[in-house]
């Protein structure tokens, strides 16, 4: 199932010769990226106890969306969809990336972001887009070394990044790596590091380059495990905790707000704010506290969805998403039209007067209208397929108002899809489907397959169809 895959540099961008073009028009735009935080963990999603005032006023002043999905309800997957705007399967991520070691009997050690896929920052880069990351990778199983593709590969100018969670803990890790060189232990927690870092290259940007836009990508490492807070926020949730980890849990979600914060108001010191697009959201749901041993601090609420991460229920992708850009966001909406992190790439590009590579299968839209207060037309359902589920459906399809998922009769679960596997996943049979009107039942909690035969079968068919499609696009490696 190996395809023909042409090199980015041989595709064709087409830049739009149109007055959005010219650079002081267009958009900064700025990716923050939470790491297991729940649907229900800020204020303004409904959490009774957590205080986010910045990212609150951060919706007030912009859009909060209800159904925002990431691309994949596990951490590495959902961030090589977020960069690529394609399902991560078509890229050959299918669960969390370890650390390469040892060969493994299903070739993870293998698996990574390769060099043939097309990244924002990659084509922000040919618009003359100055481009920056800090935080979390996650996209590699070799981290730091020439024999994967790392962030700059990628197209980032600038990177401060981990290639998983930050260690020993969030309070003074040791694991960051500087544009390829290991920076050693750094004083602070790791979202005011990743905000500072942030900061620290805008100044240096605006001074040198003034009227380059720029594409930012911060991704924190919190509310992941192994958590750790502030003694001085933690002391503010112990009257409405039950036990002293959750009160450092809740902590820990705040102290991300406290760091958006930050870095918004340097935007405004900068002059920066009024043209600069901000985008906040997380790469799955929350984290099943104890479901390993070390998730005892994993207090992340996914209310009032079903499932949590690592489920193909809504709780395992619908999370939050707010998006702010005083220019051209009117303050003060609540969306309700499904969005994706596979629609960045291509509502940036847009943004950006530019159109990705004509033989480019996305799997994302162009969002931009829906700040206009426009609907937006999503020619095909977001899918996904993920073989490890928790629960016992690995496929899901959300298609306007409707939720469909379906199981696969396979014997066991898969982490990796390769030349040995392939053939047992391709033969397995769809079956057990559920349908839900997801749109009134975001419990997911009325199974409604026995009502209206003509259009459950039409669901089940467009499930099939598509999912059927991203299989045998997936793309496959080589067991060793």
């Amino acid at each position: 199932m190996k395809r023909l895959l042409i090199p980015f540099f041989l595709l064709p961008i087409v830049i739009q010769s149109t007055a959005q073009s010219q650079s002081e028009q267009r958009p900064n735009i700025v990716v923050i990226l939470c790491d297991d935080l729940g649907y229900g963990d800020l204020a303004s999603y409904g959490h009774p106890y957590i205080q986010t005032p910045n990212l609150d006023n951060m919706a007030k002043e912009g859009i909060r969306f209800t159904n925002f999905y990431s691309a994949a309800p596990v951490c590495s997957p959902s961030r090589v969809g977020l960069l690529t705007g394609r399902s991560p399967n078509r890229a050959g991520v299918y669960d969390w990336i370890p650390p390469a070691n040892e060969p493994k009997p299903d070739g993870r050690e293998q698996v990574h972001m390769r060099r043939e896929e097309t990244t924002i920052p990659q084509l922000l880069k040919k618009a003359d887009y100055a481009t920056a990351m800090a935080g979390k990778w996650h996209c590699n199983s070799m981290f730091n070394s020439s024999l994967q593709p790392q962030p700059g590969d990628a197209g980032f100018d600038h990177w401060l990044s981990t290639q998983n969670n930050a260690f020993p803990t969030h309070e003074n890790p040791n694991n960051f790596v500087r544009n390829g060189e290991a920076v050693g232990m750094m004083e602070g927690y790791s979202c005011q590091i990743v905000a500072d870092e942030g900061i620290t290259w805008l100044k240096n940007h605006s001074e040198k380059n003034p009227k380059q836009p720029f594409f930012m990508y911060l991704a924190f490492h919190e509310p992941h495990e192994p958590v750790a807070s502030p003694d001085s926020l933690v002391a503010k949730y112990k009257d409405v905790s039950r036990t002293l980890k959750e009160a450092t849990y809740f902590a820990n979600v705040e102290n991300v707000d406290k760091a958006v914060g930050k870095f918004l108001e340097a935007l405004k010191t900068l002059s920066l704010d009024e043209n600069t697009l901000v985008v906040f959201t997380a790469d799955n749901g929350p984290e099943t506290l104890d479901r390993y041993p070390g998730a005892s601090y994993s207090y992340g609420r996914a209310t009032p969805l079903r499932g949590m991460k690592l489920w193909t229920t809504d709780a395992g992708f619908r999370v939050a998403g707010i998006m702010r850009w005083p220019a051209k966001i009117k303050a003060g909406q609540t969306i309700n039209q499904p969005v994706s992190s596979l629609d960045f790439l291509p509502s940036f590009c847009n943004l950006a007067g530019i159109n990705p590579p004509l033989n480019l299968a996305l799997d994302g839209i162009n969002f931009s209208p829906l700040f206009e207060n426009k609907k937006v037309k999503r020619e095909k359902p977001l899918i996904w397929a993920y073989y490890n589920a928790l629960n016992e459906h690995h496929v899901a399809m959300r298609d306007g108002k409707w939720k469909v998922l379906a199981k696969l009769n396979l014997e066991k679960k898969y982490q990796n899809l390769n030349d040995q596997n392939v053939t047992e996943i391709k033969e397995a049979d769809i079956v057990d489907f559920e349908v839900y009107k997801i749109s009134e039942d975001v419990a997911e909690s009325n199974n409604l397959l026995m009502g209206n035969a003509r259009k459950k079968a039409k669901l089940k068919k467009k499930l099939r169809d598509n999912y059927l499609e991203l299989l045998n696009d997936s793309f496959l490696w080589t067991v060793k």
